[in-house]
């Protein structure tokens, strides 16, 4: 498995990778832009070979499976738009931030919330609880299945269905009070 190959230093591994997994990568990438500003500056491709360089040159670039590599994709990708809204804001005056969306499988409403605003409830999460700011990210950003997220963090569906439960409702909160 080309993955297994990466991991294990096959330096030709990456190259013959990518047009395997571009697709769905780019696919993934096209989800995400959907959710950013009209007239975003990062383009579907460009946030591929982003993630892509990321997930390549991870130090510890050991997935478990195809979904796995695709929940780590997702989580690239978030943490790319993050820094591109954070740099895009910067070079504004007086700030300003993009915006996401957060649809009803995210935190059960269909608003638009600011993406530095999502990231750093993301962050803050992952300091309180590893397990759910996972599930988010793979559920969120990856689009993954609730079964297909017990696979990759190696738990039961029921166990996952209880943390989407509870984190929901921990991101609604958070949003609401922001």
């Amino acid at each position: 498995m080309l993955l297994h190959a990466m991991r294990d230093g096959d330096s030709s591994a990456a190259g013959r990778l990518l047009p395997l997994v571009y697709a769905e990568l780019r696919a993934l990438a096209s989800r995400r832009l959907r959710d950013q500003r009209v007239g975003h500056t990062l383009q579907p491709t460009a946030l591929v070979h982003e993630a892509f360089l990321k997930l390549v040159h991870q130090p510890d670039g050991a997935w478990n499976d195809r979904a796995h590599f695709f929940a780590v994709a997702a989580s690239a990708m978030r943490s790319i738009l993050a820094d591109h809204a954070r740099r895009r804001a910067a070079a504004k005056r007086g700030g300003g931030s993009e915006r996401i969306g957060l649809d009803e499988a995210a935190v059960g409403t269909s608003t638009e919330y600011d993406v530095l605003q999502i990231d750093e409830l993301l962050q803050q999460l992952a300091q309180v609880d590893p397990m759910k700011h996972k599930i988010v990210e793979m559920r969120f950003f990856a689009g993954m299945t609730l079964e297909e997220i017990a696979d990759v963090l190696s738990v039961s569906k029921t166990t996952i269905e209880s943390e989407w439960r509870a984190t929901r409702a921990w991101l609604a909160v958070k949003l609401k009070d922001a």
